[in-house]
């Protein structure tokens, strides 16, 4: 009875998914479609999705990838800087013969040799004040791999502007943070949803926290960190689970130990509040 059951189910996802999905792309994405919780239905919003990544180097590599291989529609992706030696102990979407090459062109390149059926839109620049606000709105959901405080605040604030959804996460030696921001809208009780500066106020101090360059940190947390912001973005795009809103999910490699923080809405926040 489980079997047919299952049979059956398969059956009404595949046919949903066929008014959207050609032939190739439904055989693709097979093992998403049979999952109820994402089906006919969510792959299709997968494929009508734009997605903004803001940086293509240790949590952008593994987002990248696993967002392509999801079957998003469309990529943007912002990266100023070119492929270092350095940066191949955990950047995984680039290679050895990609030294030099700036990032959203070999990022670009990966995307096409992973999934033919999804576009990419290389945005070859530093993320600003002047340029976010617009750069963001022309997508749907956007997911911050900087390594940067600034860019963070300035994407942050870009999105609470433009009404799109963020997640945004960072990386230490050993540890690294997940959240989900949708200042825009309320919270079930009314409230309005947290900002990224309710959470964070201010950043620290120049030179407060180091570098990756200084500090390093381990290649397979990036990997980690990386497919977990990809599977939180499928969550907001697709609507199943629990979101990470009002959740900060932290990770400590050393110990291997996921701890959630919750955290509110400040009304002295300079964006929604006073």
């Amino acid at each position: 009875m489980r079997a047919r059951a299952f049979r059956s189910a398969a059956r009404a996802a595949i046919s949903a998914a066929m008014t959207s999905l050609s032939p190739d792309e439904i055989e693709r994405y097979a093992r998403h479609i049979v999952l109820r919780e994402v089906g006919g239905p969510g792959q299709a919003r997968l494929k009508a999705a734009r997605v903004l990544v803001i940086g293509a180097g240790g949590l952008g590599a593994p987002l990248i990838q696993y967002l392509a291989a999801a079957g998003i529609g469309t990529i943007g992706i912002v990266d100023d800087d070119t492929v270092s030696l350095s940066n191949l102990q955990r950047q995984v979407i680039h290679g050895t013969p990609d030294i030099g090459r700036p990032k959203v062109e070999s990022a670009a390149a990966a995307v096409a040799r992973l999934n033919p059926h999804v576009g990419v839109v290389p945005h070859a620049l530093r993320l600003t004040a002047e340029n976010a606000e617009a750069m963001v709105s022309a997508y749907d959901v956007v997911a911050d791999g900087s390594d940067n405080f600034d860019t963070r605040y300035t994407v942050s604030d870009a999105c609470f502007r433009a009404r799109r959804p963020l997640v945004t996460a960072a990386l230490g030696q050993f540890d690294g943070s997940l959240t989900t921001i949708r200042a825009h809208e309320t919270g079930p009780d009314g409230r309005p949803n947290p900002t990224y500066r309710c959470l964070f106020p201010d950043p620290p101090p120049p030179g407060a926290v180091p570098t990756c360059a200084q500090a390093g940190v381990l290649g397979a947390l990036a990997g980690l960190m990386g497919s977990l912001m990809a599977m939180e973005v499928i969550r907001e795009i697709t609507g199943f689970g629990e979101g990470l809103v009002g959740r900060l999910l932290m990770v400590d490699a050393r110990s291997l130990r996921f701890e959630t923080l919750g955290y509110a809405w400040d009304p002295a926040n300079p964006l929604s509040g006073a």
